[in-house]
Formats: structure tokens, sequence, C-alpha cells
């Protein structure tokens, strides 16, 4: 595993900020008017603040559900966050969900997967992952009771911070795009920041709750992205929006079961 030296125009302090700004612009459709288009190096520059962007859709995504619980049943309210989830990440891992099982799940050589997966029409494979992951989000959320701010609030760092962890330790499959650039420029140090900013996050909205969901997610990722690497010969941008919403998932499942407080 080979890496560029590492840079400090990574680590000064201007570029922290733009690197979160970054993060923010790449993962979701809030505006950030004040940083200068985006070119490779700023899209690297966001990895190590993924799961802090992660943690600003959680919290609008806990102020959604707050104010809709004033209004409305847990279903409802359960059903709001999750479309908002969507509407506020621009459908960017959902749409990756769909183009990775679509592909995977066509059993053609890896070379003609990689083709399908850049495909935009929907099949059958991907439309019921999609079905699948929407469903899961709004039923782990409907019953988890008084755990739903804390599960809402910590799924989107997790999911965010199993893209780290994809893009450091395995493969890229392709041979151009966003994710080679991924691959080929994130650093050691990047992904230790992405890893401590998580785990400080965990505890503090979930206790050991959070460190077990932690744990879970990265075992998950570890074989989900050990299996589409097997496959496809590495992972791709979409890959990796798969593997977020397939971590969400998984984490809320975690910190929503019964054992943990959930409902």
């Amino acid at each position: 595993m080979q890496h560029e030296p590492h840079h400090n125009w990574r680590w000064n302090p201007w570029s922290v900020i733009v690197g979160f700004g970054e993060a923010i612009r790449f993962l979701t459709i809030i505006p950030q008017p004040w940083l200068p288009p985006m070119h490779e190096r700023s899209a690297v520059m966001a990895i190590p603040w993924f799961p802090a962007a992660g943690l600003l859709i959680g919290a609008l995504l806990a102020l959604i559900g707050w104010i809709a619980g004033w209004f409305w049943s847990e279903l409802v309210v359960a059903t709001l966050i999750v479309v908002s989830w969507g509407v506020i990440t621009g459908g960017l891992h959902l749409d990756g969900l769909s183009d990775t099982f679509d592909a995977v799940l066509s059993w053609r050589s890896p070379e003609r997967k990689l083709e399908i997966m850049k495909d935009s029409r929907i099949g059958a494979m991907g439309a019921l992952a999609l079905i699948a992951v929407l469903a899961l989000k709004v039923a782990l959320l409907t019953g988890s009771g008084a755990a739903w701010w804390q599960a809402a609030l910590l799924a989107p760092v997790l999911g965010r911070w199993a893209d780290c962890y994809g893009i450091f330790f395995f493969p890229a499959a392709a041979a151009g795009g966003l994710g080679r650039t991924f691959r080929d420029q994130v650093r050691r140090a990047d992904v230790v920041v992405a890893t401590a900013t998580t785990v400080l996050l965990a505890g503090l909205v979930a206790g050991a709750t959070g460190l077990v969901a932690l744990l879970v997610v990265w075992g998950a990722a570890h074989l989900i992205a050990g299996w589409w690497t097997r496959d496809l010969g590495g992972l791709t941008g979409d890959t990796y929006g798969a593997l977020c919403e397939i971590a969400e998932v998984v984490a809320l499942a975690v910190l929503t079961a019964r054992p943990f407080g959930g409902g």
C-alpha cells in the first residue's frame, strides 16, 4: 500500500477549515459559496472530515425529528427523518447503492460489472437494495423509543467513517474517477483523524453503545469491502456510497437494539 508523502497543505489551520467545508459540500446539498471551485485536491482534503460532516447531517436529522415529534406519530417522524436524510445528502450514497447492487448481483465478469455500475439506469437488484435500505431505516427508527435521536445523530457519522476505512484499506477498481483519486491520495493521517473523531463522537453521543456500534460497523464494512474487492478487483466511488448506506443501517440496528435501550 503506497501513498504519496505527507503534505503540510492538508494540516495547516486554514486547510482544516477548508477541508471541513469541502466535506460538507461533497457530502450534502448545503451550499458553501465561500469555497473556491472544487478540484481533485480539494476533494481529497475532505476525507479526514467525513465523520464531522456526518455529525452535521445527524444534527439536522435530529432537529427535524424533534420538531416533527410535536405533531405526528413515530412512523411519520421516522419517515420524515429518512426522507430528509436522502434530501440533505442529495441521494449521493443511495445512487451508489443502487449502482453497486445492480453490478455485484449480475453474476457477470468483473469487467462487465464495472460497466454495469456506470449505467445510470436502475435495475431490479438496485431497486431492491434501495427499498431494503430505506425500509430498514424507517423501521429501525420507528421502534427505537428514546434512543431515536442518538441513532439519527450518530449513524451518519459511522457511515462516513466506513467510507474512510474503505478508501484507505482497500484498492481501487477503476482506472479513473474520483474513487481512484481518493485512494491514490489518501494518507494514514487522514484515517487516524477520521477514526479519532468517530471514536470521540460515538462515546459522547451514545457511550458504550456507540463504541459497540462502531466495532460492529467496522466488522461489517471490512467484510463487505472485502467481498466487493474480490468481486470487482477493488472499490469504486459507487461502492463507497453503498458501503456508507449499509454501515448506516448497521449502526441504526445496534443503536436501537433493545439490549442497548432501544424500543
